[in-house]
């Protein structure tokens, strides 16, 4: 039996010379430097390895982001039943910027706004029109112009967008994969925008399919100009929150939108305000720095779409389409390949 002198416990990144072992109880990591034995369960049961990996726990982040993530289109459509756009989002970025503050604070990361530059405040406030200001308002159009399945489809198509986006912004070259990879997934918002009736080409709202499309791309340029952005997560979305809490206020001064909304629509907005633009996003880059490579939880963001529709049959009381389905599937079939 191994002597407890021979147990390390390692955090990550692993030593070469280490082997990972994963039991019920935790994981072990038995240097071979001192030891050619691996513990066993009993072993590690002995010696009371109690740790959880850090790849379960990013497993459990990404799982508990999914699954709010999920709900979200569910809580756009019957939200926007009670309240307009702008006064929806109104009230759900003030949710979200005061619970990213709260978060700020509370991870002791407040020195870092007072030593922000003027110019990364140019960029919060421009990276804040994009998102949340533009992204949302046009989402949330889209929304109530579409069922919420179709929308949400529609908006999923924003990695494909990337790539597109990537060539004239980054000077990346396309291959011939991911112009096949393109044509799978536009393929597929031809199915879902037609509701399967292709050869008539009649769209269920041109304005709302319009819409959906262009939230994915305002969605890929913010992603693209947020990727070149080095500051900390919490700290740059707080700041993008608060300038885009600004350019909202603006917008409902100048349409004259009363904000004074019903208890469901502010109970709409909570929820998203917390669970959309706030606490969720930050267990997604939690699980993102735990995991031991990015795609070990990043493939599980597949999973939202059809977690979605399920969500939005039972919720919203939408009938699940065969187009919305065969349409979905072109779509990630697109993605995953050009990421091939």
């Amino acid at each position: 039996m191994l002597k407890k002198s021979e147990i390390f416990l390692y955090p990550k990144p692993w030593p070469q010379e280490c082997e990972k072992y994963f039991s019920p109880v935790g994981l072990a990591v038995v240097d071979y430097g001192r030891s050619q034995q691996l513990l066993s369960d009993t072993d590690a049961g002995y010696y009371g390895v109690q740790i959880m990996s850090e790849q379960r726990k990013a497993y459990f982040y990404a799982a508990a982001a999914v699954l709010l993530w999920s709900t979200v289109a569910s809580a756009f459509k019957v939200s926007l039943r009670y309240s307009d756009v702008l006064c929806l989002l109104f009230w759900a970025s003030l949710v979200s910027t005061f619970v990213l503050f709260c978060i700020v604070l509370l991870s002791g990361k407040l020195p870092l706004l007072k030593v922000c530059s003027g110019a990364g405040l140019v960029r919060s406030a421009l990276l804040g029109f994009l998102n949340p200001f533009c992204y949302y308002v046009v989402l949330l159009k889209a929304y109530s112009l579409l069922p919420a399945q179709q929308a949400l489809t529609l908006n999923f198509l924003w990695p494909i967008m990337l790539v597109l986006l990537s060539m004239p912004l980054l000077g990346q070259k396309i291959s011939l994969r991911a112009i096949a990879a393109i044509l799978i997934s536009f393929a597929g918002v031809v199915v879902i925008a037609t509701q399967g009736d292709v050869r008539a080409l009649k769209f269920t709202s041109a304005a709302g399919v319009s819409l959906a499309l262009a939230s994915s791309v305002i969605w890929a340029l913010f992603w693209l100009y947020n990727l070149t952005d080095k500051r900390d997560e919490v700290v740059k979305l707080f700041l993008n929150f608060a300038f885009g809490c600004c350019f909202i206020f603006a917008a409902v001064v100048l349409l004259r939108v009363n904000v004074f909304a019903q208890p469901k629509a502010l109970f709409g907005a909570l929820y998203i305000g917390l669970f959309e633009m706030g606490i969720t996003f930050l267990l997604w880059i939690r699980a993102l720095k735990l995991s031991k490579t990015t795609a070990g939880v990043a493939n599980l963001v597949y999973l939202v779409p059809f977690l979605s529709i399920v969500c939005i049959h039972f919720v919203v009381a939408e009938p699940i389409l065969a187009s919305t389905l065969i349409g979905l599937a072109l779509i990630i079939t697109g993605i995953i390949l050009q990421k091939l």
